[in-house]
């Protein structure tokens, strides 16, 4: 009778028990404050446990997906599409985050002087760097080191390789294919996890910075959540729209992989998670998904062109320099290109930053400051990235031809705490 009983209380979804833990988080570190840190150790365990799983999703998802698309003219129309939204997203946030800052004056009466030259920056990584970065030496450092370009770049030309081995690779797509599901199956027992480090990450950052961590840079933070929130809710709809696709049922299905993207701060890290919904909730095939969301975790940074776009014309609003209309145009299109190298990992705006404002010639000074709410910015800017990402691998398997209708307009969808085996939706 007893197990019968529990058999009928309701089974929360993910999703409810990620905003649940998110705000209990939050109400323990803002009451509790200083001592509430101590639960610090819960979110970097749960972390630490996602980044396990992050490389070997990454290889194995791309390298089955390319092995999944054994016509080659398919496979590149499908890079190119992806490649080609990625870009255009990227550029539209730039344009309307930089628009929007000047629109509001983000920065201005700061009174930033240069004079603060001692303060510690990120030393800027070219884009000449950065390109030739992504071509790994050795593979299995790049696996050590948790570098996903490169790790992405091998796992293109391995999948590559075993289609065009042939029969006489047939064992090798065999275990791979073996070997997805393995891995799915970890993540299914790490993500299981996910409710206690999101609640021991939002109560370690309420208690450390607290409601008043706005301070003077409120302008900066309500900007940017106000344009990534435009994108996420106004943009993505009218690209799915353009389309022929009613928005409303992926606005629905992206709010738990939002909610853990926010609250992990981590593009790669909400990667698993992602894949299962775009696949088992969204019905986006297998093989769109397996290559298009691993490509946008490190390829589509919409959310931080975003954030690059808000600073820059805060930079230059703060230290009372006037950028050119051609050098406007210079961190447009620096902040994209910047973006495309950027790792999807916490802190990964502070990294790139200097290259978008040294291309302009502002302070780097300012890297410091921005630091100062950078976790904030950051963990709005993912739930942005992951919305970039899906969004475009459902126009690509529209556009193909691979996305079941019925699933993605159902009103449900495949809890994640059931499993995350990723399925053959819409073949």
């Amino acid at each position: 009778m007893q197990s019968a009983s529990r058999s009928r209380l309701p089974r929360l979804e993910m999703w409810h028990q990620i905003l649940i833990a998110m705000i209990l988080g939050l109400a323990v570190g803002y009451v509790i404050g200083e001592p509430a840190k101590v639960l610090q150790p819960l979110g970097d365990i749960f972390m630490s446990l996602i980044r396990m799983c992050v490389i070997p999703v990454v290889f194995v998802s791309l390298v089955c997906g390319i092995m999944s698309l054994s016509d080659m003219a398919a496979m590149r129309r499908i890079a190119w599409k992806s490649i080609a939204i990625y870009a255009v997203s990227m550029a539209i946030m730039a344009a309307i985050s930089m628009g929007a800052a000047m629109l509001f004056k983000v920065g201005a009466g700061f009174g930033l002087a240069v004079s603060n030259a001692g303060a510690a920056a990120p030393a800027p990584t070219s884009i000449k760097d950065a390109l030739l970065g992504a071509i790994p030496s050795n593979p299995f450092k790049a696996f050590a080191e948790g570098a996903l370009l490169p790790t992405i770049v091998f796992a293109i030309f391995f999948g590559l390789a075993i289609n065009l081995a042939g029969e006489a690779a047939a064992s090798v797509r065999r275990f791979f294919e073996s070997l997805s599901s393995v891995v799915f199956t970890l993540i299914n027992m790490v993500l299981k996890f996910a409710p206690i480090g999101v609640f021991g990450l939002m109560a370690y950052v309420t208690a450390d910075h607290g409601f008043s961590v706005l301070g003077h840079l409120g302008s900066l933070v309500a900007v940017n959540y106000a344009v990534m929130l435009f994108f996420m809710i106004v943009v993505c709809s009218v690209m799915l729209m353009l389309w022929r696709l009613n928005p409303l049922p992926f606005l629905r299905k992206m709010i738990p992989v939002q909610l853990f993207a926010y609250s992990s701060a981590s593009s790669a890290a909400t990667l698993p998670l992602n894949l299962e919904n775009t696949q088992d909730r969204m019905g986006v095939d297998k093989r769109v998904a397996s290559f298009v969301l691993p490509l946008g975790s490190t390829v589509n940074m919409a959310g931080l062109a975003c954030y690059l776009g808000t600073v820059t014309i805060f930079a230059s609003n703060a230290y009372g320099i006037e950028l050119s209309f051609t050098q406007l145009l210079t961190v447009m299109l620096t902040t994209t290109l910047a973006s495309i190298g950027a790792a999807g990992i916490p802190g990964a705006a502070l990294v790139v930053m200097g290259l978008v404002l040294s291309s302009v010639g502002l302070p780097l000074e300012v890297i410091a400051v921005i630091a100062a709410v950078d976790r904030l910015l950051d963990m709005c800017c993912t739930s942005a990235n992951v919305t970039g990402d899906t969004v475009t691998a459902v126009m690509v398997a529209k556009s193909e031809g691979v996305l079941d209708m019925a699933c993605y307009n159902s009103a449900g969808g495949i809890a994640v705490t059931d499993s995350v085996v990723p399925t053959n939706a819409g073949t």
